[in-house]
């Protein structure tokens, strides 16, 4: 089976706004989206327990499990590069977009000016890191990033990519389209 995409792994990280920041923001503020770009770029959101988090940002993970830039992994890395899709990607978005955002995850500074976009009096002593999130992004061939659920098959298999977290409240509608299907 040769899938019509492979799973790239993003890294998202997070900040966290500091106690005396947290009234700034009653619920979730958002950026308005820019259709031309890969992700939504960061926000702030109220959690249940008062705290906001900040993020998340989107760079390239070096591994599948690549929560810290230290987390590298030869094998996962030469597996992305081998992909065509990625180096489309990467000539699409590499420059200017890529390069702010591994800026942006090595830079608090620059994360808080991110961040000041949405909220003006946030600055970089109001932040501290809270750790981040590893998306399993499916990139098409042609470099452009699945935005709905990819399904391959092959005999007597079936493959869901690109199922992020809201798949889990959808499992049984995802399941049900993909049996009609089969049958169809």
């Amino acid at each position: 089976m040769r899938p019509r995409a492979r799973i790239v792994p993003f890294r998202g990280e997070y900040y966290e706004l500091s106690p005396e920041k947290r009234h700034l923001v009653r619920g979730l503020i958002y950026p308005v989206p820019d259709p031309s770009l890969p992700f939504l770029g960061v926000h702030l959101t109220r959690m249940l327990d008062g705290s906001v988090h900040a993020g998340p940002n989107a760079v390239l993970a070096l591994r599948r499990e690549g929560y810290r830039w230290r987390d590298v992994s030869p094998r996962d890395v030469a597996d992305v590069a081998r992909f065509a899709g990625s180096w489309r990607l990467a000539r699409r978005f590499a420059f200017p977009v890529g390069w702010d955002e591994v800026r942006r995850s090595l830079s608090r500074k620059r994360f808080a000016r991110s961040l000041a976009r949405l909220v003006p009096v946030v600055g970089p002593d109001d932040i501290v890191r809270h750790g981040a999130g590893v998306r399993a992004q499916a990139v098409l061939p042609d470099g452009g990033l699945a935005e709905d659920f990819v399904i391959d098959r092959a005999p007597g298999q079936v493959h869901i990519l690109n199922a992020p977290s809201p798949a889990a409240t959808s499992a049984l509608e995802i399941a049900r389209h993909i049996a009609d299907s089969t049958q169809a």
